[in-house]
């Protein structure tokens, strides 16, 4: 049988030789069958019962090393497998992500089995079948979530997208492995704005650009406060030219409905993303927003690649999408009703009184997104000026 002794020999061996005898034969064995073309099937049913007596008799740094060799062949049966997953160790990990002809009924008692650490191997895989893919989401684990994000083989799409947006607001790691795929929707990381990157946050605002938003509560009450815009981009430039944050704070807390905890995120934002979808949601056009982003943010000539940036998400983002992802940071919304509006006519969102004639329309605030970060920086060193005189 595939070049070794008859199995009565083995047999016979192991009664006599004692353990060290069966730590050699086993490794033997195993590599011997690994090495081998594909087996008789008498031959497997030989090797699987010279295995079965052989594994529980060795050793168990024999048996880890005999396991490892055995995970070699592309053969293995049922019973082989179940060996393998058994007695590997260390090993399992690269067994059960590298070893493609792993049948779908050992994956399938894996993930059945319960153990969080080989679960979250096998949702690692790539070319995971639908039906395991149905058994390894409802395994409620941070460490299986994070497999499944970075798995890039698997499209995210109806209730798996709805559970992988959820682990991505409680968990950073599954979120920043989410903001890295090009092929995820970056809206869908809303929840989890405030955990990611500065770059990744213009990502998210600018995935709100020409989408169909749902309707919430928050748009009626922000289409009639929006005849304070001027006013409140007033206060909000007060308050950060002197560094109020406190104060910005208590602002927001005030007029925007979201919570003292997030609306002090927002206020400390220096980046500026947040704070913009609460200046869009009012209806701030670039002109306005330019000069509070200034204030707020660590940004300067210097850095005018960034504001530049903002400019055209003030052109491109509508703000009745701000103000439902502010509605989203409130939870009055859902960030998966995005699937739902997809069929459905975008809304439109009006101001209840015009801007002033002194500010100017959007599209007349300036020619090119330079020209708007050039125009904010000389109101905002005007200003400064008339303080200061």
């Amino acid at each position: 049988m595939i070049g070794f002794q008859p199995y009565e020999t083995f047999q016979l061996l192991i009664e006599t030789g004692g353990i060290d005898r069966a730590n050699t034969l086993l490794v033997a064995a195993c590599d011997a069958y690994s090495r081998r073309p594909k087996p008789m099937p008498t031959e497997r049913m030989q090797f699987e019962a010279l295995a079965q007596r052989l594994f529980p008799t060795a050793a168990p740094s024999a048996r880890a090393l005999a396991a490892a060799k055995l995970a070699r062949s592309p053969y293995l049966s049922p019973i082989l497998e179940k060996l393998v997953i058994e007695h590997i160790g260390d090993e399992l990990a690269s067994f059960l992500e590298n070893n493609d002809s792993v049948s779908e009924e050992l994956l399938l008692n894996i993930v059945e089995g319960g153990d969080i650490d080989k679960v979250a191997l096998v949702a690692k895989r790539k070319n995971l079948t639908r039906k395991l893919v149905s058994k390894i989401f409802p395994v409620n684990s941070r460490k299986v979530y994070r497999s499944l994000s970075q798995n890039r083989s698997i499209h995210f799409s109806g209730p798996y997208l709805r559970a992988i947006s959820k682990a991505a607001a409680m968990d950073q790691v599954v979120a920043h492995s989410l903001a890295d795929r090009e092929d995820f929707d970056k809206a869908y990381l809303l929840p989890a704005f405030f955990d990611l990157k500065e770059d990744d946050r213009l990502e998210v605002l600018k995935s709100f650009q020409g989408r169909r938003i749902p309707r919430t509560k928050m748009h009626r009450t922000y289409e009639h406060i929006s005849v304070a815009t001027a006013e409140f981009t007033q206060a909000m430039m007060k308050l950060l030219s002197k560094n109020r944050r406190p104060e910005v704070t208590r602002l927001l807390t005030q007029i925007t409905g979201l919570d003292e905890v997030r609306c002090g995120d927002i206020a400390h934002d220096v980046s500026g993303a947040a704070l913009f979808v609460v200046l869009r949601a009012f209806g701030c056009n670039e002109y306005d927003g330019l000069k509070v982003l200034i204030h707020a943010t660590a940004h300067d000539r210097n850095s005018s690649g960034a504001l530049a940036q903002y400019t055209r998400l003030f052109k491109l983002i509508e703000p009745e999408a701000m103000v439902f992802a502010m509605s989203v940071w409130r939870g009055d919304a859902e960030i998966t009703a995005l699937a739902k509006e997809a069929s459905s006519e975008p809304i439109s969102h009006q101001t209840v009184a015009p801007y002033s004639r002194r500010t100017p329309e959007l599209e007349k605030a300036a020619d090119s997104a330079t020209d708007a970060v050039e125009r904010a920086m000389r109101a905002v060193q005007n200003l400064r000026a008339n303080r200061t005189s």
